[in-house]
């Protein structure tokens, strides 16, 4: 696992992404909107801008931006 403080976590086989702020669960993201929703909830504000930054944002397991296991 890399130092990016958000992570967003390998599908599941129902759908969604978990996501961790500072490895503290956020919740289920099952959008982009979701996980915004998760970050301006933990204080960021302008989270669109860091979604594709690895240095805050970690995809595991799939391409960014997709929420359904495939």
């Amino acid at each position: 696992m890399g130092d990016a403080p958000i992570v967003v976590h390998r599908a599941t086989g129902t759908g969604g992404r978990r996501v961790t702020i500072r490895a503290q669960i956020s919740g289920l993201a099952h959008s982009d909107d979701d996980l915004i929703e998760f970050l301006r909830r933990a204080g960021m504000p302008d989270a669109w801008e860091a979604l594709d930054d690895p240095a805050w944002v970690e995809w595991q397991g799939g391409h960014p931006h997709e929420y359904n296991a495939g």
